[in-house]
């Protein structure tokens, strides 16, 4: 039985990055000099617009850019990246840049094949494709397109969402994203013959799609808001039956829409054997409550399994009337238990797999369950049966990061990727008996590892704290302080950076650079606490985890503040904006990504609010007022400070952390800074927080960012 996910509308827009090359592709740095553009910005106007809290009055500027319906806003828009654009037009190299991206990305990938009604699917993309195609295994083992979302629409900005097949495979529901935006649409589809059904729901927004027998889905959404789509705030989900046939207007509601089940997120999932449908709603995008309703039974009333939003639990899988849930409820790591169906609650619970020290995150297949733990930010897996017996350490190609084994309880063998920083995702198939790995699909990735070195390191932050830090770079990399070194962060809701391997960074890699990943407090990668320390009125620590890894590449001269970029999306883009405005001095160039940039608003857009676990609000109270307002980025540019060489990029159509944010810390960076270090904004039109964005956009946008970064380091030529 798959996770019953919560919605976490604080996903991380991993900018990713790592590949090989000679050294003399190094570029060619010189002592840094200024590019002293003379940049002329767009006038941006200033309004009246103040706001009280607590008695304090706080000026906003810039609010009128928060209307994305505007003409004005519009105008800005275009006025912003007709500087932004002309700018990157008069780097020398950036066609070259752009050239090496589309060279490394232009490769054949494949993803592990997994089962639905006994039939075999899986992913490909061709090279440079904007969409992973799925194929699908017919009977005579001819590959056949299954659905292909570079037909969706003619530039790449529609893609599929989420995908999920009926108990027997012969029906599947997935939903299509256009323009990057929240909002879904869902379509029905025969699986053996290609055919859409009449079916289709629209406006549905951080919903999974979770099949009761073939009859229907559940689902969740939203109220379509009034006004803004982009930017209204939505605050009440609601879970909904869908039964095939039917019009959407005459779906079942099954939770929320009332003041006592009222839950900024709510998701439902059916047992695999459709008797049990489970519920999880929370306020937050950390703790929520989990529910159980008896789909055998007629009439059956909703039961309560976890009546406790300070944890979080979901049900990984059901035998009978056994099921297996996953908590961190008195276990800040995770840990599985059991417990019969007709006495769930947490009184009853047996530990399957306690707690340790270790973040434990499982996964079931083949009628197995593997606790994938994370240790210093790197994966170690275990094999239990059913009964809860211990069966091996499964044996991994190396250190770093396995994705969770799963599959179908009939399967025999299981497949699983594994990459790090340095090493492309090759596929693995697993034999559950003899618990053998062995390479099913290796990568065909243009890059050559042995060329590379990653190293994991240790750094103290500035209250003692131990933290880790995974530095990838080629051997022989001369430690003299002039490196171009990219610090990429994120820091928050309970999200892991663990090592991966990705194109953009090897690109970045074979033009020399270096590439450093800290794991901030803020993350899951230590449990409970470690997210804990990160929050709220101690988010302090996760800027100063991230100045510390700074000072720590610099102290050991694999750079220097002339060569250091940071780099950052989403809470990210927070860490950066928080980060540059704090220690201006300590980097060259920053590049906050979809930042979430005014704290004291931030919950007002969308479903802002629900980030409350890791920021508060700045209506809570005083004391929380004021800690958002002395690290809000919006809130700390100061007029005369030389801020680093900048460039903002988000989407237009971003309508989780609203363009709104980037647009008024752009436009506040324009206006007071002091020297000749540029402040640009990239704003990518159809574009939304980064899921689904095309491999043509994406490759634009990595080609501006090297460029960008490289050229405000000093480096002439490539």
């Amino acid at each position: 039985m798959k996770k019953l996910f919560i919605s976490s509308l604080a996903l991380m827009l991993t900018a990713c990055m790592n590949d090989a090359s000679t050294s003399d592709n190094k570029p060619q740095v010189e002592a840094t000099e200024q590019v002293a553009q003379s940049l002329i910005y767009p006038v941006t106007r200033k309004d009246e617009t103040v706001d009280t809290y607590f008695g304090q009055k706080v000026a906003d500027p810039y609010r009128w850019l928060e209307d994305d319906l505007s003409a004005e806003t519009a105008e800005w828009v275009k006025a912003e990246n007709k500087v932004t654009f002309g700018y990157l037009d008069q780097i020398a190299y950036r066609n070259k840049v752009k050239s090496k991206l589309e060279q490394m990305w232009n490769f054949e990938k494949v993803g592990a094949p997994f089962e639905e009604g006994g039939v075999e699917y899986y992913y490909k993309n061709d090279g440079l494709q904007n969409q992973y195609v799925l194929y699908r295994k017919n009977e005579d083992g001819e590959d056949t397109v299954f659905l292909d979302p570079n037909k969706f629409s003619e530039d790449g900005t529609t893609s599929l969402g989420g995908l999920s097949f009926s108990k027997d495979g012969s029906l599947a529901a997935y939903s299509v994203s256009e323009g990057g935006s929240d909002w879904r649409k869902v379509y029905f589809i025969e699986t053996a013959t290609g055919k859409k059904l009449d079916d289709m729901l629209v406006d549905v927004k951080f919903s999974g799609l979770s099949w009761y027998k073939n009859e229907g889905i559940y689902y969740s959404s939203y109220d379509k808001p009034k006004g803004s789509e982009l930017s209204a705030k939505t605050d009440q989900h609601k879970l909904y039956y869908h039964k095939l046939g039917q019009a959407q207007s005459q779906d079942s509601l099954v939770f929320g829409g009332t003041d006592e089940q009222k839950r900024r997120y709510i998701s439902g999932y059916v047992s695999d054997d459709a008797n049990y449908l489970f519920i999880s709603g929370a306020n937050s995008t950390s703790g929520n409550d989990l529910y159980m309703l008896d789909l055998s039974k007629p009439n059956s009333k909703l039961v309560t399994l976890v009546d406790n939003m300070d944890s979080d639990s979901y049900v990984l899988h059901t035998i009978d009337s056994k099921l297996y849930i996953v908590t961190n409820l008195d276990a800040p790591n995770q840990r599985v238990v059991t417990v019969d169906a007709s006495a769930p609650q947490s009184d009853n619970w047996q530990d399957f797999i306690a707690t340790t020290e270790n973040v434990l995150s499982p996964s079931v297949g083949g009628g197995y369950i593997f606790a994938n733990y994370m240790v210093d930010a790197v994966s170690k897996v275990f094999q239990y049966n059913l009964d809860g017996k211990l069966l091996r350490e499964v044996t991994l190609p190396g250190v770093g990061t396995a994705s969770a084994m799963s599959g179908k309880d009939e399967q025999t063998t299981l497949y699983y990727s594994f990459s790090n920083y340095s090493t492309p995702s090759t596929i693995y198939s697993y034999d559950l008996k003899s618990g053998e790995s062995s390479v099913y699909m290796p990568s065909k990735a243009k890059f050559d590892a042995n060329k590379y070195e990653s190293k994991q390191v240790f750094y103290t932050s500035k209250d003692g704290t131990r933290v880790p830090m995974i530095i990838t770079h080629k051997k022989g990399l001369e430690l003299n302080g002039q490196n171009p070194t990219i610090l990429y962060g994120y820091g928050g809701f309970n999200v892991s950076l663990t090592p991966r391997f990705s194109v953009a960074n090897a690109v970045w890699m074979e033009l020399g650079g270096v590439y450093a990943v800290p794991n901030l407090r803020g993350g899951g990668e230590y449990g409970k606490a470690w997210h804990d320390a990160g929050t709220q009125l101690q988010k302090q620590n996760v800027f100063d985890d991230f100045i510390a890894a700074a000072e720590y590449l610099i102290e050991k001269n694999y750079t220097s503040s002339d060569y250091l970029a940071i780099r950052g999306g989403s809470n990210g883009g927070l860490l950066v904006g928080a980060v540059m405005t704090q220690r201006p001095d300590l980097m060259q160039v920053a590049l906050p990504a979809v930042g979430v940039l005014d704290m004291l608003r931030y919950h007002t857009f969308t479903a802002g609010a629900g980030w409350a676990y890791d920021y508060g609000t700045a209506d809570q109270s005083e004391e929380m007022f004021k800690y958002l307002l002395g690290y809000s980025p919006v809130h700390n540019v100061k007029q005369g400070v030389e801020y680093p060489a900048t460039m903002v990029t988000t989407g237009d159509h971003d309508d989780r952390v609203v363009p709104a944010h980037s647009f008024k810390f752009a436009a506040e960076l324009q206006a007071k800074q002091a020297g000749n270090n540029p402040v640009l904004i990239r704003i990518e039109t159809n574009a939304g927080h980064g899921a689904g964005t095309p491999v043509s956009k994406t490759i634009e946008q990595y080609a501006d960012i090297f460029s960008f970064t490289l050229y405000n380091m000093g480096v002439k030529a490539l």
